[in-house]
């Protein structure tokens, strides 16, 4: 660092941006690696249908993956659970639906069961979630 000798003192304007530019590149460093960790849900391949609408706001979400694992919410439930964690869930709730996302490997019974065990415990409506079917090989 050199110093001034002599009279002539005059205020120096010049801003130093190396700081900021540091702050920057660490924020954008730490929204890059959080920013796929905060992906909402249970990541299983839906089933894809030629006029999926998109819902505003899902309520509950049920998810089943190819293995059989029940999800509700972020919840890991055992199907012997499912139905009192439905109760519980839908007991204070004006609005009876339930939106369900089931990985495309799996069979028609498996759905079925569980889709019997929503209506046991009082849900009215199950939406089968999709996803937009790529038209013209998009």
């Amino acid at each position: 660092m050199a110093m001034d000798v002599g009279g002539n003192r005059t205020v120096k304007s010049d801003i130093n941006v190396v700081p900021l530019v540091d702050v920057c590149l660490v924020l954008l460093v730490i929204f890059m690696v959080v920013t796929p960790l905060l992906q909402k849900g249970v990541d299983v391949k839906l089933p894809e249908a030629a006029y999926a609408a998109k819902k505003p706001e899902v309520k509950v979400t049920l998810t089943v993956k190819k293995d059989g694992t029940i999800f509700v919410e972020m919840d890991q439930v055992p199907k012997a659970n499912l139905e009192s964690k439905l109760k519980e869930l839908f007991e204070a709730r004006v609005e009876k639906t339930l939106y369900m996302k089931a990985d495309t490997t799996l069979n028609y019974q498996a759905i079925m069961d569980i889709m019997d065990i929503c209506q046991q415990a009082g849900i009215e409506g199950v939406g089968l979630m999709t996803e937009k079917k790529a038209v013209g090989g998009q």
